[in-house]
């Protein structure tokens, strides 16, 4: 009964969330900046490169407004001071600044005004990329409370609800609850029952669940729709928010929380995260006073890049940068940079010198991280592991401006598809080559696989390869199924990353035979996954039944906007007519006739 109850339910959901999601697009709203006055509005914001726009919401009430900025996409590694929004408490860009959204925002941005008025200035750089922003505001009035909106919870274990679960939750509502339990633990959160208005996009109705006391920063995830989802923090904070807008509002959450003791900890003196963009080193006070020195005269090799001090002191910056010194090393590439103590001026010392000496090491599919400390020619080791953040995408043009989001991607026979990989990285000297690509019916690349790209050499007439471009590697080729029937297609490239300043390195060569590929250098190498593809007569030959249980069972989250939608208005009509036919058939039973032809008069 469950499942048939799921099965009537979820397309009208996804009815409501469509004609939702198209009185948005119709509303006509001016694509580089407005004046707005209505008291709610949700906007779709598509902005192009060099754009300079400003919003401005403004009503005669005694209310404030609240902003909220549910999904906002950028130009890839776009930074705060080129690409950002920023938003200002009152009628104008010379109002008060309440906040800034850019590339790295790790939040749902929620900003609230003291007054009347509210204005957003959205700002893009040069690079051609397709900029898209969700927008919703509405005006409320503090003074008005909803019961179990929010809170402090601070057991060691407990449960709270949406307002008004199960029946469905108000409009126009935020709730934040901050959970804290005791020091030294952490915190498992699961929603025993979770049901808010479905969007591929969490758009329209979200939870947010972030890792610490603040929603600004350490966002761990955002959902909708029907889940069951559950989160850890890494201390003994976390905080949950409800967010919801004016329309199609379900029974909301039941959640409910325990709390862990964290694993017994040792505070290391000294540890160096690396990541594909960045390199963070941070030493304990203790340490440093250990060896006699105070943690204000430590400096990088640049002394402009300063630390954070608070329980330790801590370095974070990009790695191209504070004077870091890059090295390529064969086939892998190394990022270094030395802490050491400033000068005080004097002309003799009778202190140990010290350097704290970091190194970030890409190798094969791996970032090795060693950090050690040189004191009277005596060295400290410490050693981790990380890696490069490579990802591949289909776009649906030769502009590489607008990515597929859809999986599986339904293709037609001898369709154009575009592929693109992208390194995410801060290092602007890295270049990407796209040296091997196969095809196979099969995610696990077994026995039967089809060569499109073999070192850097085309191995099907279809495929052309476009020139390195920096952080991306580009190519397209004519869509094709196997043979005996396989309706999959999954593609797997192997990454091959350079540093762009080496004129004679791989990825500058181009196709080379085995011979030579032996003793070409590059910095780093990688593979990297897409697929699906999928044939669009697969798609009209689907199981609509099958579609739509697989699509309960997986969770919201991986939903298809377009696909969903259609095979849910299909199932939806479906379920009608039979209503409609079990209803007559039940009052011919009644009346005790059966069907009968009418007689024409004429």
């Amino acid at each position: 009964m469950q499942v048939l109850r799921q099965f009537l339910l979820l397309p009208l959901v996804a009815a409501l969330a469509l004609a939702e999601d198209n009185s948005i697009q119709s509303t006509g709203v001016p694509r580089c900046g407005a004046s707005l006055q209505e008291l709610n509005k949700a906007l779709r914001i598509q902005l192009n490169a060099n754009a300079n726009c400003v919003w401005q919401i403004q009503r005669n009430a005694n209310k404030k407004i609240r902003l909220i900025f549910s999904s906002f996409k950028f130009a890839p590694s776009s930074s705060c001071e080129t690409e950002s929004i920023k938003v200002y408490d009152g009628p104008s860009t010379n109002s008060p600044l309440l906040g800034q959204v850019c590339n790295n925002t790790d939040a749902v941005p929620v900003l609230q005004s003291s007054s009347n008025s509210l204005t957003f200035h959205i700002t893009t750089n040069s690079m051609a990329f397709a900029r898209n922003f969700f927008v919703f505001y509405y005006f409320f009035s503090p003074e008005t409370k909803i019961e179990n909106c929010g809170g402090q919870l601070t057991g060691p274990n407990g449960t709270f609800t949406t307002p008004n679960y199960p029946a469905s939750y108000p409009a126009f509502t935020y709730c934040v609850w901050h959970i804290q339990t005791a020091k030294n633990s952490k915190i498992n959160l699961q929603f025993q029952d979770f049901f808010l208005e479905l969007d591929q996009n969490c758009q329209f109705d979200f939870t947010a669940v972030y890792d610490g006391l603040t929603t600004n920063t350490g966002l761990i995830g955002k959902v909708c729709g029907r889940a069951q989802p559950t989160f850890e923090s890494s201390s003994n904070v976390m905080t949950v928010v409800l967010s919801t807008d004016y329309a199609n509002s379900y029974r909301g959450f039941s959640a409910q929380y325990t709390s862990a003791p964290l694993p017994g900890p040792v505070e290391p003196d000294m540890f160096l995260t690396c990541s594909s963009v960045s390199m963070k080193i941070v030493l304990s006070k203790s340490y440093l006073a250990s060896l006699g020195y105070n943690e204000t005269r430590l400096q990088l090799n640049d002394p402009s890049c300063s630390p954070v001090i608070t329980n330790s002191v801590i370095f974070s910056f990009p790695l191209a940068s504070c004077g870091t010194m890059k090295k390529e090393e064969g086939q892998s590439i190394t990022y270094t940079n030395i802490i050491s103590l400033s000068a005080t001026g004097n002309i003799i010392t009778r202190q140990k010198s010290i350097q704290i000496i970091a190194k970030c090491k890409m190798e094969n599919n791996s970032t090795l991280e060693v950090i050690y400390v040189t004191k009277n020619n005596i060295i400290q080791n410490a050693t981790a592991v990380g890696r490069y953040n490579v990802s591949m995408s289909f776009y649906d043009s030769a502009s590489f401006s607008k990515p597929i989001r859809q999986s599986p991607y339904y293709v037609d026979l001898n369709q154009t598809l575009f592929a693109e990989v992208s390194l995410h990285s801060t290092d602007p000297n890295l270049l990407v080559f796209v040296d091997t690509c196969i095809a196979s019916p099969q995610p696990d690349f077994g026995s039967l696989t089809y060569d499109l790209i073999r070192s850097g050499c085309k191995k099907d007439d279809t495929v052309v390869t476009y020139p390195p471009l920096k952080h991306y590697g580009r190519f397209k080729f004519n869509a094709f199924r196997f043979l005996r029937s396989f309706p999959s297609v999954y593609l797997q490239c192997d990454i091959l990353i350079c540093d762009s300043n080496n004129t004679n390195s791989r990825c500058t060569e181009g196709c080379i035979s085995r011979q030579k590929r032996a003793i070409s250098s590059y910095t780093w190498k990688t593979n990297t996954v897409v697929g699906p593809i999928r044939l669009k007569r697969d798609l009209r030959s689907a199981d609509h039944l099958e579609s739509l249980t697989k699509v309960d069972a997986e969770g919201t989250q991986s939903l298809q906007q377009y696909s969903f939608y259609t095979l849910s208005f299909v199932v939806l009509l479906s379920n009608i007519i039979l209503v409609v036919g079990v209803i007559l058939k039940y009052h011919k039973r009644q009346t005790g006739y059966g069907y009968q032809k009418i007689q024409s008069s004429y």
